[in-house]
């Protein structure tokens, strides 16, 4: 069950004290790099120290909120390198109940950039690189995967993407997928350019 802030106080200041201030859930994501500094330094510092603050207990509860509690905690998790929440992360990725969050889920799993983390992305894969019809977070996955694989040498992702595989097939019947160009350096590279972000954070916290 997703749990509604306004209908759970304790949910409700948790959300103010570290979702809500200055629209932090909307700056999460590829609006990280866009920032300039001062209004970068400044943000990367009150995350590095929500992320030191927050107890785990309360990223618990944020990950049973809508899409910007979850998509919060997944970031507070991946400054803090709380890995003991990597299979609650992989699970919601999986169960994909909200919008909007597997972006977060994904880097920080990359950040972790574990074989067990790779096998969660690519369970992922495995289911939702079957349903064409799902404009999810293949896109993303993929591309975690990737910087995973380049790191540990896995090769997770070669199964996906050899010729006639899912990877494929998913782009040509994907109806929102229009370009014939294979998207994944682009997100390979946001992968890795958010993944810096969290590295950055997380050796100042």
């Amino acid at each position: 069950m997703i749990r509604d802030p306004r209908d759970d106080a304790e949910l409700l200041v948790l959300v103010r004290r570290y979702v809500t201030p200055e629209r932090r859930y909307l700056k999460l994501g590829g609006s990280l790099l866009r920032m300039q500094s001062p209004e970068c330094d400044r943000f990367m510092r009150d995350l590095r120290e929500d992320a030191g603050l927050i107890t785990a207990d309360e990223i618990a509860k944020l990950l049973e909120g809508g899409w910007r509690e979850r998509r919060t905690a997944a970031w507070l998790v991946a400054v803090s390198r709380r890995t003991e929440f990597r299979e609650r992360l992989g699970e919601l990725l999986l169960a994909s109940e909200v919008c909007c969050a597997g972006l977060a889920y994904s880097v920080a799993l990359a950040s972790f950039g574990m074989a067990r983390d790779a096998d969660l992305l690519a369970a992922y894969l495995d289911r939702y690189l079957r349903r064409p019809d799902l404009a999810y977070d293949q896109t993303v996955v993929m591309g975690a995967l990737q910087f995973i694989d380049l790191n540990l040498g896995g090769g997770q992702a070669d199964r996906f993407r050899e010729p006639g595989g899912l990877w494929q097939q998913w782009l040509q019947d994907a109806p929102h997928m229009q370009d014939d160009s294979d998207p994944t350096p682009s997100f390979l590279s946001l992968i890795r350019r958010l993944c810096a972000f969290v590295e950055e954070c997380a050796e100042a916290l």
